[in-house]
């Protein structure tokens, strides 16, 4: 029955993912010709994440398996979904939320005016080639304006590479200049291109990013808003591969911000097949935790085959006491 109502959770998850996925691709081909078109549908698929977040009491943030689709979409869905969360972490006001998800859903959409080899930032470009890269924030305003986003949204999109130490981009505004919205956009983008960078060899485990960001990146983003991001996303985001303090090796799928430490998890167990393998929530496991983050490549094969780190993560927002009661079978 748990295995039932875990795999049910999950394919609600991805469904719900898939659709977005889906949308965004299609407002996005229509947007030059059909601007007004663009935005209507921007704003369903904003009200419907928005309404599918306000519907939990307590929310997750739940783990997806791979994603077919293209970059652009997965991105963008993924900075949508973690910026409505941390919006909601942030106590936002429901017409904030709405401007942040057309802001984060949209932040990308002037790369449309680039060449494809320029879409994604590289450390390998030239000064030349980085100039044109930082131009998809021009072109993702201009755009915006003739969708006729209302104002917060669009800046959100004129800001979402703007550092709060002013090394940012285009205009290098720092603090309080930066829009209280943009400052959660910032973030959420940020983190996600750790994780999923244009170049997959360049990619970092959840937990790295989040080490990242708290260390050698702190400076361009406002404090506040960071203690917030790294509460709601807990020690070991979901992605994380980790081993436990009995030193079995488990991948963490779903993380309650209330419970940071006590994340539900699958745990590589020989005996009981892949699929059939049940999620254990750790809040359940008095006697149980976890002892460090690995990267994956430290995972023993067996156990790197079974727990199949993601290529991509992704993520979406679950009822956080849906899959309550999780026990461990092994």
């Amino acid at each position: 029955m748990l295995l039932g109502e875990q795999n049910a959770s999950l394919k609600v998850c991805e469904r719900q993912y898939s659709q977005a996925a889906k949308s965004y691709k299609q407002l996005l081909e229509q947007a030059k010709a059909q601007p007004d078109k663009s935005y209507a549908q921007s704003q369903v698929l904003v009200d419907e994440a928005i309404r599918q977040l306000q519907g939990l009491e307590e929310s997750s943030i739940r783990l997806l398996s791979e994603q077919a689709g293209d970059r652009a979409s997965l991105h963008s869905i993924n900075v949508l979904v973690l910026s409505l969360l941390l919006g909601k972490a942030c106590g936002l006001a429901e017409a904030d939320l709405q401007a942040l998800g057309i802001g984060a859903l949209l932040h990308d959409i002037g790369k449309q005016e680039l060449p494809n080899r320029l879409r994604w930032d590289d450390e390998q470009f030239s000064s030349a080639e980085k100039k044109l890269y930082q131009e998809h924030v021009r072109h993702g305003i201009a755009l915006g304006i003739k969708m006729e986003l209302p104002s917060a949204a669009l800046q959100c999109i004129a800001q979402h590479h703007e550092a709060a130490n002013g090394n940012g981009y285009p205009m290098r505004l720092s603090g309080e200049r930066i829009s209280p919205l943009a400052r959660i956009l910032t973030l959420t983008n940020q983190y996600d291109n750790l994780c999923n960078p244009g170049n997959p060899a360049a990619a970092q485990t959840p937990h790295e990013a989040l080490s990242t960001i708290f260390t050698r990146l702190k400076g361009r983003f406002d404090a506040q808003t960071m203690s917030v991001f790294i509460r709601m996303m807990g020690v070991y985001p979901p992605g994380s591969a980790v081993q436990l303090t009995d030193d079995r090796y488990a991948m963490v799928v779903s993380v309650n911000s209330s419970r940071p430490l006590k994340p539900r998890l699958i745990i590589y167990n020989p005996h009981i097949p892949k699929a059939e393998a049940l999620v254990v929530d750790l809040e359940q496991q008095a006697d149980l935790g976890v002892k460090r983050s690995i990267k994956p490549i430290q995972l023993p094969r067996q156990a790197l085959d079974y727990l199949s780190p993601r290529q991509h993560i992704c993520y979406f927002f679950e009822r956080a006491s849906s899959l309550a009661g999780g026990n461990d079978t092994s």
